[in-house]
């Protein structure tokens, strides 16, 4: 009986990784993913969040605005005044190789950016996978928010509203 062990193990490990794959939970930067924010000047901060490819734009966009909102409280301010924002889309294409490869047999293997995981020849098949970057130029102020400006947001007010769609990284 022959034993196919190498693309057996490559095979549990694939589906043990996919297993593991979750949105980027609300949490500070770990391992690039998170959210973070650094002081400009004493009533201005840049505050980011960056997703992993299995968050969704509107979630990096709600939590960038939440954070934002957390860090007008911590200061002792009231709203915020988003003065610059963007939101940056990075796309690698994961090829996926499946076909015959000597010595193993039918060999399946993966390649993101330009490493190639497995071997073997065949049929290739790619597709994008993308991930979101979202930051923004914030002014604190204090007071009661100005009626007439779309781009200040009330922070107790959002905090409510957007506290039921936040994901919280799990206790260990």
């Amino acid at each position: 009986m022959k034993r196919n062990w190498p693309s057996g193990l490559l095979l549990v490990a694939a589906l043990l990784l996919a297993a593991c794959g979750t949105p980027t939970p609300y949490q500070p930067v770990v391992d690039g993913f998170g959210y973070a924010e650094q002081p400009l000047e004493s009533d201005r901060y840049r505050v980011s969040f960056s997703g992993n490819s299995l968050t969704p734009r509107e979630t990096v966009e709600n939590y960038l605005l939440y954070r934002a909102a957390e860090v007008t409280l911590e200061k002792g301010f009231d709203y915020f005044i988003v003065a610059e924002e963007d939101v940056e889309r990075s796309t690698q294409y994961r090829t996926t190789y499946s076909g015959v490869g000597a010595p193993f047999g039918t060999f399946y293997g993966t390649r993101y950016g330009s490493r190639f995981y497995g071997g073997g020849l065949g049929t290739a098949t790619s597709r994008p996978i993308s991930s979101y970057e979202a930051y923004a130029n914030i002014v604190l102020r204090r007071g009661e928010k100005p009626a007439d400006n779309p781009e200040a947001y009330d922070a107790r007010d959002l905090l409510a509203r957007l506290d039921p769609t936040i994901v919280r990284q799990a206790a260990h």
